[in-house]
């Protein structure tokens, strides 16, 4: 169920959005650090937790998605593919996912369950690339990848505006008990996968 599958279909669609950025001279670091900033963005408007504030923030979260892609394709299309730009673009990918939940949950103040969402995420990511750092193909799969987050904290963040509670529980708490079940449970679902592959 991962939008990570779909990957090779944005970065066609990209292609406008590549050119553009190669014209005003954008760099695949200047996109990364970009890319963050619109994360801390979308934490700060989480924090305050109010119908105006998640509508900016899920934008800001999408465009955090859209731009994590475009730095890739820019990078290829520039031929700058380097080690320490993957290492610069998964450092500011990591930071942006603790941000963003850590905007959640400090906007309900619900920060026991934000810190669960948090090492769920974590935990996903790292598998992803230490999966890699065996020997192994890069691991995007798995129940909820980065792409299903970010879409799963967008469409959230526009839902609680209308829907704020189900069953007298916050729709934001909610989507961080997700986030912290799932996230572990895709974790546990990429090492056993990659143990297999290695035995």
């Amino acid at each position: 169920m991962t939008l990570d599958r779909l990957r090779p279909v944005a970065e066609r669609v990209l292609d406008p959005f590549v050119r553009t950025a190669v014209k005003i001279g954008l760099t695949p670091d200047s996109v990364s650090v970009l890319a963050f900033l619109l994360a801390l963005a979308a934490a700060v408007s989480f924090l305050a937790a109010s119908p105006f504030w998640y509508l900016a923030g899920a934008l800001f979260v999408f465009l955090n998605g859209w731009l994590d892609l475009l730095d890739g394709a820019l990078a290829r299309e520039l031929d700058v593919d380097s080690a320490a730009g993957d290492l610069l673009d998964h450092v500011l990918d990591r930071y942006a996912d603790i941000v963003v939940v850590a905007g959640l949950a400090g906007g309900i103040q619900r920060y026991a369950l934000g810190f669960a969402a948090i090492t769920g995420v974590l935990l996903t990511s790292y598998l992803g690339t230490q999966i890699e750092a065996v020997g192994l193909e890069r691991e995007y799969g798995g129940l909820v990848g980065r792409a299903d987050r970010l879409a799963l904290v967008g469409f959230t963040a526009v839902l609680v505006i209308f829907v704020p509670e189900i069953g007298g529980v916050s729709v934001i708490a909610i989507l961080l008990g997700l986030l912290a079940v799932v996230g572990h449970l895709t974790a546990i679902q990429r090492f056993a996968g990659a143990w297999r592959a290695l035995e």
